[in-house]
């Protein structure tokens, strides 16, 4: 169990540790605007920097992810590819990660939370923003996303960073990436739909479940 502090850019850039698992708690300490792996970079609205938040890409896949101070509960969960955690398919590979967060949100009085075992399900949007879409393995509240869940895989292991929202940043995020004014208030509104933050939720005693709940078994 690690704790890290600091720009999303040096969270980002830090190798991981492959030799056992791990999971590591990351405070960020300024915003940013995470693009996934491959995500173009002219998704992101010129002046985004200027305005005083960092673009950064991360190692793993999907789309944009809006980063700030107080904001998110990121936890990234390293699993060595001799692991009897490890899965070889990519879309069956996280459930049990997605469990544990359901496990941990009924602790703190957040029941009946579900993980997604079906395909990407995308929308118009999940192309620019992560939590636009569902992901196998991702979470659920009432229809409405909780836990998003990138991965990264090599030969040694996979890499799952997750990132649970505790404020709406909807609008904000929209106005950081490369869209019409029209497009950038429909999105908005479209997340503010589909996105389920957990304002009334102790980021600690959420930590606290959810690490009650990994498996211990190696």
């Amino acid at each position: 169990m690690h704790h890290l502090a600091g720009p999303a850019s040096d969270l980002h850039g830090r190798e991981f540790d492959w030799s056992a698992r791990s999971v590591t708690v990351c405070d960020v300490t300024a915003p940013a605007l995470v693009l996934g792996s491959t995500q173009p970079a002219g998704h992101v609205a010129p002046g985004a920097e200027a305005a005083g938040v960092e673009v950064v890409r991360r190692r793993t896949g999907g789309s944009a992810v809006l980063v700030e101070p107080g904001a998110l509960v990121w936890v990234e969960v390293v699993v060595p590819a001799a692991d009897v955690l490890w899965e070889a398919d990519v879309g069956r590979a996280g459930r049990w990660l997605g469990a544990c967060w359901a496990a941990a949100l009924a602790d703190v009085g957040e029941p009946g939370a579900e993980v997604h075992v079906g395909g990407l399900l995308r929308s118009r949007w999940s192309a620019f923003c992560c939590f636009a879409g569902v992901g196998p393995g991702e979470v659920t509240l009432a229809g409405r996303k909780v836990v998003g869940v990138a991965q990264r895989r090599t030969r040694d292991g996979s890499v799952f960073q997750c990132a649970v929202p505790l404020r709406r940043d909807a609008a904000r995020l929209a106005g950081l990436l490369a869209l019409p004014a029209t497009d950038r208030s429909a999105l908005a509104a479209d997340l503010d739909s589909r996105v389920r933050p957990l304002s009334e939720v102790a980021p600690a005693a959420l930590l606290d479940a959810f690490v009650r709940h990994l498996p211990s078994d190696h």
